[in-house]
């Protein structure tokens, strides 16, 4: 029997045995006896799916270094950060660890991220312009992911003038107490106080002398 069998003018392919038939539409039927070939199909066949040699699909890549230092850039328009603060910002950003920690070392030898030039900064705005005490100020740089020993010696160069500056911060205050009776007065201000990172005896001592001022000076209206 040959390879194909007219009908009519049509044309049938012979097949092996167990291969389903292939029908083509007029005009389209191959020339030749030479068998087709079929391309890879995009889905596996059922005997295929345990197949653990095939390739796997590359997850994308994530943000470029110039990406993750175009993030850091703007977030640092806004506000100082420390080291720690950089890593964690990055990291939430889902930036690679080590294209993170490039670029954290890149912003540091440039001087854009100094744990030391913030904790200046953060003395400054505690003692300046917050009032607070040592204690406050070293909890401030802590929670801010300063490194330990810039810390220290930050810590290490503010004046030992809790007093003076609890008892500034209780002046400035007082007023406010006037219409309070003293043990009330007394007990805001030395929460106040306590809040800024002053200590008990600190805190009542700038407390009584900062309402025994204002007693003096006539301007009590206590309720």
């Amino acid at each position: 029997m040959s390879p194909r069998e007219g009908d009519g003018g049509g044309s049938r392919q012979a097949r092996a045995p167990g291969l389903a038939p292939v029908t083509y539409l007029p005009g389209a039927a191959p020339i030749d006896e030479t068998p087709a070939r079929w391309a890879i199909p995009l889905e596996p066949a059922p005997d295929d799916e345990g197949d653990t040699d095939r390739p796997e699909a590359e997850e994308p890549d994530g943000p470029s270094a110039e990406e993750a230092e175009d993030l850091l850039t703007r977030r640092l328009r806004r506000s100082a950060l420390s080291e720690r603060e950089a890593r964690t910002f990055l990291v939430q950003r889902r930036i690679d660890p080590s294209v993170a920690e490039a670029a954290i070392e890149r912003f540091m030898s440039r001087g854009w991220i100094d744990d030391a030039v913030l904790a200046e900064q953060l003395l400054y705005a505690g003692t300046s312009r917050k009032g607070q005490g040592r204690r406050a100020i070293a909890q401030t740089l802590s929670a801010r992911g300063v490194a330990r020993d810039v810390a220290d010696a930050a810590l290490a160069r503010l004046p030992d003038d809790d007093d003076d500056r609890a008892l500034e911060y209780a002046r400035s205050k007082a007023h406010g107490l006037r219409s309070y009776d003293l043990d009330t007065a007394m007990r805001r201000l030395m929460g106040q106080l306590a809040r800024r990172g002053y200590s008990g005896s600190v805190a009542s001592t700038a407390a009584r002398t900062a309402l025994t001022e204002q007693r003096s000076s006539g301007g009590v209206q206590f309720r």
